[in-house]
């Protein structure tokens, strides 16, 4: 096979530790099926729709048909699914007290069609209360519709982390600009380096981002090293070694590293890497907390990341974990109330 500098640069093969499909060209593939039957469970069960009429609520996701993959092919990911699915639902009419079930069937959720385009039949059991069948119709649809860009979202987005590999760069070149802060409450911006050697030669980028949480700061601390805390935010097992040297390893694997520093409410660093990262590169990962008032601040710099890993891991940060952190301490201030 031709090196670095020889032959047709789609079929090079770079000398690194995993060899595998470099420049990302050729076609992988990945099954989401198993994935995606636990990720719609996760989002559709459990919706609650309310209205004048009264309150419904989705249950079991009773029939749940089809498959998911997703595809990387000179560079791009593609995405396959197709799914036929049955939910339950139960309501119970504001005036009377009635209480009332039916389903929820969606024939055809497929990559061919938009969401809002996608086909979502409401039924009712035999007898009165036709006016929580109009309140699912309607609201019920929404809130059902939404579920699925969810789906789709981490689809994209959670599952797809570490598919994409990095490509051969030349010694010296940037990699990156300097991206100015959107307004919100997540800041980031990455800095431009030539070549940070970590594990396996490859060129790397540091990402920067600050998140405001509505929590002290020892408390955002331990969502970050008690286990069941981690398990509540990122909706999966965990295995959490919170001390020096300590395993870390999250989203069914996806996510693994090692505690290398605590100082209890101040400050974590992590070896942290992707599985599909080239083997034994890690990224270092450090998240400081600071009081504010009624406030924490959680300021992370992650230095190493895989260069075409850039964009996936500023994702997850902001998605599977600030999103996810800022739904946890609200539904504890809910539950508090």
């Amino acid at each position: 096979m031709a090196k670095w500098g020889q032959g047709d640069p789609r079929w090079i093969v770079e000398e690194r530790a995993d060899a595998t499909n470099v420049n990302n060209w050729h076609w992988t593939e990945r099954d989401a099926t198993s994935w995606s039957k636990r990720k719609l469970k996760e989002v559709l069960e459990g919706l609650v729709v309310e209205g004048e009429a009264g309150r419904c609520e989705i249950g079991d996701l009773k029939h749940v048909e089809g498959e998911a993959s997703c595809n990387s092919r000179k560079g791009k990911l593609i995405f396959f699914y197709e799914w036929n699915l049955r939910l339950s639902w139960k309501g119970t009419v504001k005036e009377s007290g009635e209480k009332h079930k039916g389903s929820v069937e969606i024939p055809n959720l497929s990559e061919e069609n938009e969401v809002d385009d996608t086909e979502i039949n409401v039924s009712k059991k035999k007898g009165e209360g036709d006016v929580l069948k109009d309140l699912m119709r309607t609201e019920g649809t929404t809130k059902v519709r939404e579920a699925l860009r969810d789906y789709l979202k981490a689809l994209k987005t959670e599952f797809t982390l570490g598919m994409i590999l990095p490509t051969k760069a030349p010694v010296g070149q940037e990699l990156a600009t300097e991206r100015k802060p959107s307004g919100s409450t997540v800041q980031d911006s990455v800095t431009p380096q030539s070549l940070d050697m970590v594990g396996v030669k490859i060129p790397t980028v540091r990402i920067h981002m600050k998140e405001v949480f509505s929590s002290p700061a020892d408390e955002l601390y331990s969502i970050f090293t008690k286990k069941e805390l981690v398990q509540k935010f990122s909706k999966c097992p965990a295995v959490v070694e919170a001390e020096k040297g300590g395993k870390l390893q999250m989203f069914e694997g996806c996510v693994s590293g090692e505690y290398t520093e605590l100082v209890p409410s101040q400050r974590i660093v992590l070896k942290w890497r992707c599985r599909s990262w080239p083997d034994e590169h890690y990224a270092t990962v450090a998240l400081n907390f600071q009081d504010l008032v009624a406030q924490s601040e959680l300021e992370l710099e992650c230095k190493g990341v895989p260069v075409s890993h850039e964009e996936s891991t500023r994702q997850c940060w902001k998605k599977q974990y600030f999103e996810e952190i800022h739904l946890l301490l609200q539904q504890s201030k809910d539950n508090m109330e």
